[in-house]
């Protein structure tokens, strides 16, 4: 019987050999999978950057044309005031009562 348990054993180990090699290679191409999807992620995310800072630009543009805009009708508005004459000014004698 003592052979019978020493091939049992065999079988058991060689079996244990062939599941931990099957086990080493799913890791190694995991680990290959792993190493693409953090490229792909780092692209990403440089992208991600350069798009932001493409609509930074926009909005600061637009920023810069509102307060032109606003800038513009402020001026245009001065501009616009009647003007009073001096006959429909205060006097001074009138102002300070």
């Amino acid at each position: 019987m003592p052979s019978n348990e020493s091939e049992l054993i065999a079988q058991q180990v060689s079996g244990l050999n062939q599941k931990l090699a099957n086990l080493e290679k799913r890791i190694a191409d995991t680990e290959k999978v792993n190493a693409r999807l953090e490229q792909a992620a780092l692209i990403t995310a440089r992208a991600l950057q350069e798009i932001s800072g493409h609509w930074d630009a926009v909005y600061e543009a637009m920023r810069r044309e509102e307060d032109r805009d606003v800038g513009q009708l402020r001026s245009d508005q001065v501009g616009s005031r009647p003007r009073r004459k001096a006959a429909d000014r205060p006097s001074e004698d009138q102002s300070t009562m």
